[in-house]
């Protein structure tokens, strides 16, 4: 990858383009292939990628060992980007779905072939999109140079003007501050964006008071690519199929147990696990390090702002009861990557233009609505154990288990199309 040399002249240090993608996590790395992908975006346009940390596929530490649930709509999308088949190998599929109310009636059994799919979805490991993502950048990169990349690089003001935005990069990597005017800013940088902080734009959140649990495990028995999403009266409990017969664990609990239960040794984690999620998978034969974090619904109020998007976590933050953080994010890249092409294809020099950020606001706001609809009212029908409540969901999961059309809608919405 190019990256600025410590020998760099004034002038070399004055930077313009069209494209700074600000962020070099997945959401940033996805962004930038789905870009170079459009057709004539590397002919016409300059990008540049912003990042603090180091992008080597050999140091995707800061990914760790996390893995993501990809829809089988997200896994389309990224064969279309020619990129699954780098990232393919670490993929475990699920085929079904099981989900269940611990300690009630209710249960649902949702099957790929039911649905006309090789796989509802698959589990990979973060790292393996990451350095799959990144090897289909550094293969653009030694062609055409069609990137620039400005790593361990911090921002140390962003200013945004009418005609451009100014990024001015404090010294680091390269010997002296860098200046960057960009026509549009993708702000690809997380919950915490320093970009929609700059937009002042506002964000409203909500706190769910559970603090989620995460390990690999490895159960006794062979998870045969089934998912498991089990309802308890603390939490669900998600177990999604990986390779070499381990599970990863998605446990939430209110944020006392939640500490108390990261903190246990490895035999009583593995019993704890299997007393509250029971012996689907047969006794938890070992754990991972765990890991927790708090669970909130944060929302953007706006999806843009003037020369200025948001993507992913930027833009919205969600419960992972259902595993749709990562893909909703997904199709603001899509969404958002099409539009430029739109905008090249239709001679407009200027991809930061008002239309082009107004379209992107209108088209994301009702997916995310749905889908965070979705999410925040599956944590609310299932973390209460009123009696209306109580009996509604377990009525809910028989119906949909038997009533096609509803599960229909549901695996739809979930596998996203």
């Amino acid at each position: 990858m190019s990256q600025s040399t410590s020998k760099q002249t004034k002038e070399q240090t004055e930077q313009q383009v069209d494209v700074s993608i600000v962020g070099g996590g997945l959401s940033g790395l996805l962004m930038a292939v789905s870009l170079l992908r459009q057709p004539n975006i590397a002919q016409h346009s300059k990008l540049a990628i912003i990042e603090a940390a180091n992008l080597e596929p050999s140091q995707m530490n800061p990914f760790d060992d996390r893995v993501l649930a990809l829809s089988h709509g997200s896994v389309e999308y990224l064969r279309s980007l020619g990129v699954w088949t780098l990232m393919a190998d670490d993929a475990n599929p699920i085929e079904t779905i099981h989900i269940s109310d611990r300690g009630n009636y209710g249960k649902a059994r949702i099957n790929a072939t039911d649905h006309q799919v090789e796989a509802l979805g698959y589990v990979i490991p973060l790292a393996s999109i990451a350095n799959g993502l990144l090897t289909a950048l550094k293969t653009a990169d030694k062609h055409n140079k069609p990137i620039q990349w400005y790593t361990y690089s911090q921002i140390e003001q962003l200013t945004i003007k009418a005609e451009h935005t100014d990024i001015k990069l404090a010294a680091g990597a390269q010997a002296e501050p860098i200046d960057i005017e960009a026509k549009l800013v993708i702000a690809c940088d997380g919950g915490q964006s320093l970009c929609r902080k700059v937009a002042k734009i506002g964000t409203s959140q909500q706190d769910y008071g559970q603090w989620a649990v995460i390990a690999n495990v490895c159960p006794e028995l062979p998870h045969n690519n089934r998912a498991f999403e089990r309802f308890t009266e603390h939490g669900p409990i998600a177990m999604l199929p990986m390779t070499n017969q381990q599970c990863s664990l998605v446990w939430t609990l209110p944020p006392e147990q939640a500490q108390q239960v990261s903190e246990l040794d490895d035999k009583a984690f593995c019993l704890a696990l299997e007393q509250a999620f029971g012996r689907w998978l047969g006794s938890i034969q070992s754990t991972s390090k765990r890991s927790i974090f708090p669970l909130s619904l944060v929302q953007a109020e706006q999806q843009s702002y003037h020369r200025m998007a948001l993507v992913g976590n930027a833009s919205h933050t969600i419960h992972p009861i259902a595993g749709q953080g990562f893909n909703l994010g997904l199709r603001d890249v899509k969404v958002l990557a099409d539009l430029v092409q739109q905008q090249i294809a239709s001679g407009e020099a200027d991809l930061g233009n008002a239309k082009l950020l107004n379209q992107y606001q209108v088209m994301r706001e009702s997916d995310q609505q749905a889908i965070i609809k979705l999410t925040d009212s599956m944590v609310t029908l299932f973390s209460n154990d009123l009696p209306p409540l109580l009996a509604g969901r377990n009525i809910g999961l028989k119906v949909m288990n038997y009533l096609s059309p509803l599960q229909k809608a549901f695996v739809n919405k979930t596998m996203g199309y």
